[in-house]
């Protein structure tokens, strides 16, 4: 294998943990692989500067990359190509150099969907609802809509930006049957739910609280969360409390790293060994610079 070299495009991102993750899981695979990153606040960029920094890495021997908050859809005029998951999310979050020149893909809606399978394999996604319509929740939503879910309930303060991706969706799924609801009108569909996604910040670090009131739920309810730093949030121990299986945001991170290796190297990471490597990485202490 051609030794790659791949970085990760992005704003303030100095305390990401996507290095050490790729990194340590490229070693264990035996691979030449090497994952920096490309912080545009460090390289005096602009977030409409992407496109150049995406350039200059190419020209610098950089061979694959991931793109992550604020450049997601700032690279994309840089790009020759997008992939239908991508194109219909609006957002990309790796690039690849193909023959076709740079490709755009989207993986933080196949990481989701891998990690609930990997955590809850028997988990039914009949009926799900997602909180929160922005970025996550999109790639969230799409993912359910685009494998199987019948019914999707998205849930957001904002009920415009719910419609509006309600909308999107049915234009790439309309089998799907795709409602709108404000989070406190969560508990009136409830019984009819499998699962409850929280895409939004609430919770992390610096954010606490709840993103909805959990007391409507019960033992038959999986509950998932995007959020991984903390990693275990007051959502999921409440739900816990009330009998439901729970996925941490851990198994998000570590399922999207792995599908971006899988699509940058042909390889096959080993789900497992990276959520070891990610639980001992969330032990140490948070540092800045």
């Amino acid at each position: 294998m051609s030794p790659l070299h791949i970085g990760l495009i992005g704003a303030d991102i100095g305390g990401s943990l996507s290095p050490s993750l790729h990194n340590a899981e490229a070693e264990a695979l035996g691979i030449p692989y090497r994952y920096d990153l490309l912080d545009i606040t460090a390289l005096g960029a602009s977030v409409d500067e992407t496109p150049r920094v995406l350039r200059d890495a190419v020209a610098q021997g950089y061979n694959g990359f991931n793109v992550t908050h604020p450049c997601k859809l700032a690279v994309i005029p840089a790009l020759d190509a997008l992939d239908p998951d991508a194109a219909a999310l609006g957002a990309v979050n790796t690039v690849t150099l193909t023959e076709r020149g740079l490709v755009g893909h989207n993986t933080d809606h196949s990481g989701f969907l891998t990690g609930l399978r990997h955590r809850l394999p028997q988990a039914s996604t009949d009926g799900v609802a997602v909180v929160g319509a922005g970025g996550a929740g999109s790639a969230v939503a799409y993912s359910l809509a685009q494998s199987g879910t019948r019914r999707l309930i998205l849930a957001d303060v904002d009920p415009y930006r719910a419609e509006a991706l309600a909308e999107r969706l049915s234009g790439v799924a309309p089998s799907v049957t795709v409602t709108t609801v404000v989070p406190d009108e969560l508990g009136a569909v409830a019984p009819a739910l499998d699962g409850i996604v929280n895409a939004t910040p609430i919770g992390m670090d610096g954010i606490p609280g709840l993103p909805f009131d959990p007391a409507f739920l019960d033992a038959h309810h999986w509950v998932a969360d995007v959020i991984y730093r903390p990693i275990r949030t007051a959502l999921l121990e409440e739900a816990e409390r009330r009998g439901c299986a729970v996925m941490d945001g851990g198994a998000m991170l570590v399922a999207q790293a792995a599908d971006t290796m899988t699509r940058l190297a042909g390889v096959h990471p080993d789900l497992g060994r990276m959520r070891v490597h990610l639980d001992g990485l969330l032990r140490r202490p948070v540092t800045t610079a």
